[in-house]
């Protein structure tokens, strides 16, 4: 199978081949550490986790970079309020983000610059356009000239003529045109700033994602994401200032990926709107898994409309998908009916479903099919399993592992279910033998309470047992646990 990926700059979907075989190379724009990341912010970490999660189960070497964005009006805004210095404010939204991604099971990029670090090289960068002449320098501010880059706004469709109608007259009267782009930015009062050719600044927004793709990942890599608002003007004015700077006739990035917007009521999700739900917010109320679920539930392009009520439905669907692992382990711990190990009913599920996964995630990374693929190998094992225990179907468990590989393998890209694999690991694990037997005793001992019609000792059981995180659940083969 070939995998297909919708190229933002070509507007098409396009075969995928790597720059160097075998590896992949990805850039992921990263937050802008000034307040705690929302569910919005999220979209695009889960859809880059689950890209890297399928491509390495392809057998690719990733390696991932994503940026924090440390130097920014709205750091500094926020640092002057609080009476603090920027980089207070950065490290404290740095960890917060790390611990709700870290929650959301979402793995740990190979580096993560900021710009504070590489001040270096964005001047060296900076230095190199203005050389060049596709740079110039007013009373200490850097600017980009985008009508010296010929193909500027290949990527958003643009036309400059457009721009320039389309500019406020009011905007800089210092710049060669209204769409210059500051690449530096002389100090001003109260804000951090660094030495340059030019005098003490900083950074202008663009630039610093040049330098560190470019530092960490060469001078032509593979993936750039990012939300598709990113597309213009920061993705835009990255290509023009790092395609000037290589100037090799290659593209910087080979393949640009965009997620869609996450609404509230139709209307985009962000903080300057007040709309926005943070996501450590939201982990008071759902689980994880749940956000995860919700998230990937829909395509990456697509749109996605926040609400209770959609999350709610997610946490019922999870559920379904959860009571097919449990049925799996209970599958895994029932020996065999039957001897042989071939079993063609249960080998053609498998290659069916791990056909019809590798179809929909090869087709532009689309996580809705393949979590529908998930349900429908989900309901095989159910019925498999009822078919089981109350005897219809010889049990074949060497047959059987075929089914339980592929589901937790999708379970695996998706990365979800973490939790219940776990937990029924620990079942079939002979250090969790000592729990599974005392679990025996208690159930025993309300079985007893219940043929006696000593309900309030059996409901006394099961309440208690509840009051732990443990259910019990009757079944054609007795009575069973399981951890909620």
């Amino acid at each position: 199978m070939t995998l297909r990926v919708y190229n933002t700059l070509t507007r098409q979907k396009e075969e995928f081949v790597p720059v160097e075989a075998g590896k992949v190379k990805m850039y992921v724009c990263g937050i802008t550490p000034y307040n705690h990341a929302h569910i919005g912010n999220a979209r695009p970490f889960l859809t880059w986790d689950v890209i890297k999660r399928y491509l390495e189960h392809r057998g690719f070497a990733v390696y991932h970079v994503q940026n924090f964005t440390d130097v920014d009006d709205k750091i500094i805004n926020t640092a002057n309020k609080e009476g603090v210095t920027w980089d207070v404010i950065s490290k404290r939204y740095i960890a917060s983000y790390f611990e709700v991604m870290d929650e959301l099971n979402i793995r740990r990029a190979d580096m993560y610059p900021t710009v504070s670090e590489h001040m270096t090289e964005i001047v060296e960068i900076v230095k190199r356009l203005v050389e060049k002449g596709y740079a110039y320098i007013v009373d200490g501010d850097v600017y980009y000239s985008i009508e010296k880059f010929d193909e500027y706004g290949k990527l958003s469709g643009r036309n400059i003529d457009d721009m320039q109608a389309g500019a406020r007259v009011d905007v800089d009267d210092r710049k060669n045109h209204p769409m210059d782009f500051a690449l530096w930015k002389s100090a001003k009062p109260g804000e951090p700033a660094w030495e340059s050719p030019w005098g003490k600044g900083r950074p202008g927004w663009h630039i610093e994602c040049s330098a560190m793709s470019l530092k960490y990942l060469g001078n032509s890599f593979d993936f750039h994401g990012g939300g598709s608002d990113l597309i213009f003007p920061h993705h835009e004015n990255e290509i023009a200032q790092s395609e000037a700077f290589v100037d090799e006739g290659q593209p910087f990035v080979r393949y640009w990926l965009h997620n869609g917007f996450i609404t509230v009521n139709e209307e985009k999700m962000s903080k300057s709107l007040g709309n926005f739900f943070l996501v450590k917010d939201i982990l008071k109320h759902y689980s994880a898994d749940v956000l995860r679920f919700f998230v990937l539930s829909t395509h990456y392009r697509s749109p996605l409309d926040f609400s209770d009520e959609r999350l709610s439905e997610s946490q019922r669907s999870l559920e379904r998908l959860r009571t097919a692992v449990e049925n799996s382990y209970q599958l895994e711990k029932m020996p065999s009916v039957v001897a042989e190990a071939e079993d063609d009913h249960l080998q053609t599920v498998a290659k069916q479903a791990e056909q019809e996964f590798y179809a929909a995630m090869d087709d532009d990374f689309n996580t809705a099919l393949a979590i529908g693929v998930m349900f429908g190998l989900a309901k095989d094992i159910n019925v498999y399993y009822n078919a089981v225990t109350t005897g219809k179907v010889m049990h074949n468990v060497e047959a059987y592992r075929i089914v339980h590989k592929m589901y937790f393998m999708m379970a695996d890209v998706l990365g979800i279910l973490v939790k219940e694999r776990q937990q029924g690991k620990e079942k079939m694990d002979g250090s969790q033998e000592l729990v599974g037997q005392l679990m025996d005793i208690i159930i025993d001992i309300r079985q007893h309470a219940r043929q006696a019609k000593d309900w309030t000792l059996a409901d006394k059981i099961r309440d208690s047992l509840g009051t732990i995180g443990i259910s019990l659940e009757d079944s054609p083969q007795g009575v069973r646990w399981k951890k909620r």
